[in-house]
């Protein structure tokens, strides 16, 4: 009779059991099945604006001003800035926030702070306010509306602009530019840039070069470095750039064209990625910008000698 009983005790914790583990997969079930919902639907609260307003007049306003019509920094009002966020949802500007705001002491910010200025941001907007506060469980499901914005110019449109006649040789313009950004970037497999601890330069002898090195740290070092790469590669274009060892650039050939780009590409991958201050993602994104380099060394570079001196360097 005992162990009569002890089985049905067995039997009715399982159902039980199973039971629970059914309603826990019909509720993730329904929120995966949830509808996507806009920022024109009320999704915030006149008491969450009202703390997001607060934070702003004391984080935000020095740099994107007192309306939110962007001073230093850019507007949060506005086409430009719906433009930016089409269709994107209210977690990515959240995680924007939360991570890189405010410029000069990033990441200070806490989760339900930064959602609270989103509200606010939401309110600026006159977008219109609900009875709730926005949630972090909404925060993926509310969107942006989309919004139309003309279509990127193709690389091969750009690269060509009136440019300056060349400075310096290829070697000194990738020694000043592309080797020190590039080292940044490649530095991120081993380093994650926001544990890195602040430094402080020496107070006497006054040194710029030591001081300029402790105002744009950790993230900020790599956002300027992903720019850097990014926008300087078009420079490898230049008409009437010489390697150096006097030889033209290759500048018109098809291949060297191909090897520009994909650093444009890398360059974009990486800045992309330290916006969203995405650790994770520089492994893949070194190896990209590695493929980059070492793929136009092998016929630009690497058959030439030493430090650009070799006589066959930019020769195919």
């Amino acid at each position: 009779m005992a162990r009569r009983m002890e089985s049905r005790g067995l039997g009715f914790r399982h159902i039980l059991r199973a039971a629970c583990w059914y309603a826990l997969l019909c509720g993730v079930f329904v929120m995966a099945q949830s509808p996507p919902r806009s920022i024109t639907e009320g999704v915030y609260s006149a008491g969450q604006a009202a703390r997001g307003q607060q934070l702003y007049k004391t984080q935000c306003a020095e740099c994107h001003g007192n309306t939110l019509e962007g001073t230093v920094g850019s507007p949060l009002t506005g086409s430009s800035f719906l433009s930016s966020w089409s269709a994107r949802s209210l977690a990515n500007l959240v995680d924007k926030i939360q991570k890189t705001m405010p410029f000069n002491q990033p990441a200070n910010l806490s989760r339900p702070q930064s959602t609270d200025l989103v509200a606010y941001i939401l309110q600026a907007g006159r977008f219109p306010v609900g009875q709730a506060d926005l949630s972090e469980a909404m925060l993926a499901r509310v969107t942006f509306p989309a919004t139309q914005s003309s279509a990127e110019p193709p690389f091969a449109n750009t690269a060509r602009t009136s440019l300056p006649p060349p400075e310096g040789n290829l070697a000194e313009l990738m020694r000043a530019i592309a080797f020190p950004n590039a080292n940044i970037l490649f530095n991120l497999q081993i380093k994650d840039p926001g544990a890195q601890p602040v430094k402080k330069p020496a107070s006497a002898p006054f040194d710029y070069a030591e001081w300029g090195s402790t105002v744009y740290t950790g993230w900020l070092a790599v956002d300027q470095a992903a720019i850097a790469i990014t926008e300087t590669a078009p420079l490898l274009l230049t008409p009437g750039r010489r390697c150096q060892n006097g030889k033209p650039v290759p500048v018109d050939a098809t291949d060297w064209k191909q090897f520009v780009a994909a650093m444009v590409d890398a360059g974009k991958l990486a800045h992309q990625a330290s916006k969203a201050r995405n650790f994770e993602a520089f492994g893949e994104i070194s190896e990209k910008l590695n493929d980059a380099c070492a793929n136009c060394h092998k016929v630009y570079r690497d058959k030439g000698g030493t430090e650009g001196s070799g006589t066959t360097r930019c020769q195919p």
